[in-house]
């Protein structure tokens, strides 16, 4: 439920920086890409990280920030990911100038409320 969560607050984010979302949760035998989203000119493989964090507390510690558990292992399992499905022949794929990996932070409080969002684009 919180990951859900954090997916849905990231779709709207990106929606609202003009992303269109072509994917979610897309699985494979090698794992799961949470979204795949483009722009203008770039197809985009993202990871979502949500975290939750006490309603009362005012600051989020930095040992709270969701994409500090992106680690050199995980982004090259991200890489993989999206290369397999730029590969596969089942479906048709998009045309794009750029393809890159951006991640996305999210922090809930204990009531589901957004407390921040941290975009990084081209992380793996």
């Amino acid at each position: 439920m919180l990951g859900r969560r954090g997916e849905q607050l990231a779709v709207t984010y990106l929606q609202r920086r003009g992303y269109t979302v072509l994917a979610r949760n897309v699985r494979s035998r090698h794992g799961e890409l949470d979204l795949i989203v483009r722009d203008a000119r770039a197809l985009v493989f993202v990871e979502v990280k949500t975290r939750r964090v006490s309603a009362a507390q005012r600051a989020i510690r930095t040992d709270q920030q969701p994409l500090l558990g992106l680690g050199s292992r995980q982004r090259a399992r991200l890489r993989r990911l999206a290369a397999a499905w730029l590969c596969d022949q089942r479906d048709s794929r998009p045309r794009a100038r750029d393809i890159r990996i951006d991640a996305i932070g999210v922090v809930l409080d204990t009531d589901a409320k957004l407390r921040t969002i941290e975009h990084v684009e081209d992380v793996a």
